[in-house]
């Protein structure tokens, strides 16, 4: 059963947490690539929605996103790789978003630091 709540804060409080101590977290993939998706809060911008718990990320496979399944990503490979190449090309990151899509748009450099002050 999933945590997510309705307040995006500690949604977001969770996923931090969650990440660094599994050093794991989820996004959804299929044949065509990562999922990504346009922006709520900024025109022009894209972004690529990430959750701390395999089941929530699974929970997203529906609808628009049925062909999609979960792809895990390694922390390591996240911090090194992916927060450098999604902030090089303007993506920003929305960390557990919630069944309805809600949750928060952030720059890769913000999650990065997040991650790395988190105990």
């Amino acid at each position: 059963m999933t945590r997510l709540t309705d307040n995006v804060q500690d949604n977001y409080a969770l996923f931090i947490e969650e990440v660094k101590f599994n050093g794991e977290l989820w996004s959804l993939e299929s044949d065509e690539g990562w999922v990504v998706v346009d922006s709520q809060e900024f025109a022009d911008a894209e972004v690529m929605p990430f959750w701390s718990d395999k089941e929530d990320a699974l929970a997203h496979c529906i609808d628009e996103w049925a062909d999609y399944q979960v792809g895990l990503v390694n922390i390591e490979d996240f911090v090194q790789d992916w927060l450098p190449e999604l902030d090089k090309d303007g993506v920003l990151i929305g960390p557990n978003w919630t069944v309805n899509l809600e949750g928060l748009e952030l720059e890769a450099v913000q999650v990065a630091e997040a991650i790395a002050e988190a105990k």
